[in-house]
């Protein structure tokens, strides 16, 4: 499996993605919403885009989806429940249905809601698994739940299913909101040794170049996998006095994302 990141550059600071096949050359374009750079680096790499994977509805997501279809027939996926919001999908995926690319490439559909209530992450079927997870985990974040989402459905994908992958899975978001989000995980646990010392190394970076993280290394600066963290909650306690001793993880989310609705 080859994974070709296209950095945006648009205000919303997404991230694009070809998955391809390196037998066959077919290429699975993950939220392709600036057609012409996903359509030019296919074409760069000689691969042809014969599918397109909506992780969701937004437009900054789907925006894409008509010139890449236009150019190139690709079949559009999305959520089995997202048809009414996204035009012309060919196949609705659920929680389990493999997406194969070319010979070689399978990609796992999780049904992770929250951000929206019709969302897919996509999980590699290889040796260190990769994890495309559009606006549900962010390098160092979660998504927010501002347009039809849900905190507690989100708190459910983050900790019954993205929390119990393995370490070693790469991790590759829809945005690229890293600087910021380390910051806010400072904001709340100041002694976060992993978080200060990854900061360091992208302020001011470009985006083209941000680090892959993996889920091991989330768990170390991604406040919402922190959710036992006696400074989290002991920050969490300043600003929300009435937040019990020993608050369970639910809560602690949940108050986590409103703060970050703000921050």
């Amino acid at each position: 499996m080859i994974v070709e990141r296209i950095w945006t550059g648009n205000a919303y600071r997404n991230y694009n993605y070809l998955i391809a096949c390196p037998e066959s050359g077919e290429a699975l374009a993950i939220d392709p919403v600036d057609h012409q750079k996903c359509l030019t680096a296919a074409r760069a790499k000689g691969w042809e885009i014969t599918q397109i994977l909506n992780t969701h509805e937004h437009h900054d997501h789907i925006g894409g989806n008509d010139a890449v279809v236009a150019a190139t027939g690709a079949k559009v996926i999305a959520h089995h429940r997202a048809g009414a919001r996204i035009g012309g999908v060919d196949r609705g995926v659920k929680a389990g249905d493999v997406i194969k690319v070319g010979k070689t490439v399978e990609l796992e559909c999780l049904d992770t809601p929250g951000h929206t209530m019709c969302h897919i992450c996509l999980r590699s079927h290889t040796e260190q698994p990769a994890l495309f997870s559009g606006d549900t985990l962010f390098n160092a974040g979660a998504g927010n739940c501002h347009n039809g989402g849900s905190a507690e459905a989100l708190y459910g994908s983050f900790v019954d299913q993205l929390a119990k992958l393995p370490d070693n899975t790469r991790v590759y978001p829809g945005h690229d909101y890293i600087e910021n989000n380390l910051r806010f995980t400072l904001a709340r646990e100041s002694d976060n040794a992993a978080a200060m010392a990854l900061l360091s190394d992208v302020v001011g970076q470009n985006p083209k170049k941000a680090p892959v993280t993996t889920l091991g290394q989330e768990k170390q600066i991604n406040t919402f996998l922190r959710l036992s963290s006696p400074s989290v909650i002991a920050g969490l306690r300043k600003v929300f006095p009435d937040l019990p001793e020993k608050p369970d993880s639910k809560t602690v989310f949940i108050k986590l994302r409103e703060l970050r609705n703000t921050w």
